[in-house]
């Protein structure tokens, strides 16, 4: 296995959809362009931005074919293998392999929740299996289970995990794990909030895999490279513009999806793709995405698609 060390920008691509079942094909590939023109280090595909866990398999498996046929070497494409089912995980790792994806990811199998030892038993089982390296993706919040320290350190162990994207928005977790794996330099450490992806760069993350980064990923890419110099009059402007838009773009709804709803409204109002949504969630109704349309205006960004 290579030793790449990932670092940058690496968005959790939302899923463009036509219907329930069915890709927005050409919304997807203007997508990808739009992500990709914004100087992005990486692309993370079926993550929780992505709805991964209502796609079908065979959905899934045609995302990855295109995203990465697309992409076609020029940046990482990471793929999402999280389930509850350890040999769902290795056919979807397969079909990345396959397809020329650079890495899988995988967070805890989810319903009952797993015990740590548990945690690094199924890790330990899947990465022997694995034909590409993983990432540990831990996303306490929709799986109902911590990856702690020790068990982050005993599943690191194995020579094919190669990093973890943190969810938690826990920085006293964060900054413990950058201490913890000084020892492994190869090790990358993600932020999952792009809220906290400046200030874990400037103290020793290696990036972050940021949601807005589908409707801006050049912020997203301006804010990383102002950490990882140490510019903070730069970080702290860019900071401002990533916080206008958490507390305004991502409050549109009541409900626990609205984050995902916003981005993908928006990347509607951009003209870039579609805003259906996997079920059991449905897209904004007319006035959420009038309300959102008056936010981006007096965010300054201009709407195609009204």
């Amino acid at each position: 296995m290579g030793k790449q060390v990932f670092k940058g920008i690496i968005p959790p691509m939302i899923t463009p959809l036509s219907d329930i079942d069915k890709l927005d094909v050409a919304g997807l590939e203007r997508l990808v362009e739009h992500i990709l023109a914004g100087g992005v280090h990486g692309l993370f595909i079926l993550g929780t931005t992505g709805e991964a866990q209502s796609l079908s398999y065979a959905l899934r498996q045609e995302l990855i074919e295109r995203v990465c046929r697309q992409v076609a070497g020029r940046v990482p494409v990471l793929v999402g293998i999280t389930d509850t089912s350890l040999t769902e995980s290795l056919t979807l790792a397969e079909k990345a392999c396959q397809c020329g994806a650079a890495a899988v990811v995988s967070a805890a199998p989810y319903y009952y929740a797993p015990a740590q030892a548990e945690l690094v038993d199924f890790y330990s089982a899947l990465a022997d299996r694995l034909p590409l390296p993983m990432f540990l993706y831990n996303m306490p919040s929709h799986v109902k289970v911590m990856m702690e320290p020790d068990t982050v350190e005993a599943i690191a162990r194995h020579p094919n995990v190669i990093g973890l994207k943190d969810s938690s928005a826990n920085l006293v977790y964060y900054h413990t794990l950058i201490q913890r794996m000084k020892k492994r330099p190869d090790f990358s450490l993600l932020m999952g909030p792009e809220e906290l992806t400046g200030e874990s760069v400037l103290m020793g993350g290696h990036g972050g895999v940021n949601g807005g980064a589908n409707m801006f990923p050049r912020l997203y890419v301006d804010m990383y490279e102002a950490a990882a110099s140490a510019d903070i009059p730069r970080l702290r402007k860019l900071q401002e513009r990533i916080m206008a838009i958490s507390t305004t773009v991502y409050k549109v709804g009541r409900y626990g999806s609205s984050y995902l709803k916003g981005v993908k409204c928006t990347c509607s109002l951009l003209g870039i793709c579609s805003d259906e949504m996997a079920l059991p969630y449905r897209k904004f109704n007319a006035p959420e995405r009038e309300k959102l349309r008056r936010i981006l205006e007096s965010l300054e960004v201009e709407v195609v698609n009204p």
